[in-house]
């Protein structure tokens, strides 16, 4: 799989995660010195870096619809390139709930999510840099393995947060707030699940 017209997607690929590690960056970045009068501006930025993935994976869509022969099954390129620009998507869709549900505050299990959410997204990286040469490559199931953990990681994070919400907080409004801000954290986690999975799935088929 080293031909060049091949390594195009491989290539695509990397650079989607690597929008996600931005995205996930940002959110952190905002999270944890979190000012309600940049708020906005800073929504655009991390807009941006989605919108620069989107761009990403339509350029691909456009040179896999006149492809005569691909890599890895069409269906799969399809499946990958849509699930790296979920990840994204998601961490995006945080910061626009913290927006729009006017939190005030940041509650420190929400900062604890995102360094969980950097770790998966680089993670997810790395497995994508390897994924070019998975009948060779010594470390990729590993990192299917450790993507996994972290997402089982995300779950125990994500029940810790969800009790402590309901046992410290009275304001019920605050705590839809939060309820649903923690379950698009999880979501993000989930979503970079997806992508190993997929991988995983494309390297049984092709093995």
């Amino acid at each position: 799989m080293s031909k060049k017209s091949d390594q195009y997607y491989f290539d695509n690929f990397i650079a989607c995660t690597n929008c996600a590690c931005q995205a996930a960056r940002m959110l952190e970045e905002n999270l944890n010195n979190f000012q309600v009068e940049t708020l906005m501006e800073n929504l655009d930025a991390l807009h941006q870096i989605e919108h620069e993935a989107d761009q990403k994976k339509h350029e691909m869509m456009g040179v896999l619809v006149k492809a005569f022969i691909t890599p890895i099954e069409r269906e799969d390129i399809i499946l990958l390139s849509q699930g790296i620009d979920e990840v994204t998507d998601k961490i995006e869709d945080v910061l626009i709930r913290v927006y729009i549900n006017n939190v005030r505050s940041i509650r420190q299990d929400a900062v604890e999510f995102t360094k969980v959410i950097i770790r998966c997204c680089e993670t997810l990286k790395k497995m994508m840099e390897e994924f070019a040469d998975f009948k060779k490559s010594k470390e990729i199931y590993q990192r299917i393995v450790d993507i996994n953990a972290l997402e089982e990681e995300g779950d125990r994070l994500f029940i810790r947060s969800m009790r402590r919400l309901h046992t410290e907080v009275a304001d019920p409004i605050e705590i839809i707030a939060w309820r649903e801000i923690f379950v698009y954290l999880e979501k993000c986690c989930d979503a970079c699940e997806h992508v190993a999975d997929a991988v995983e799935s494309v390297i049984m088929k092709n093995s």
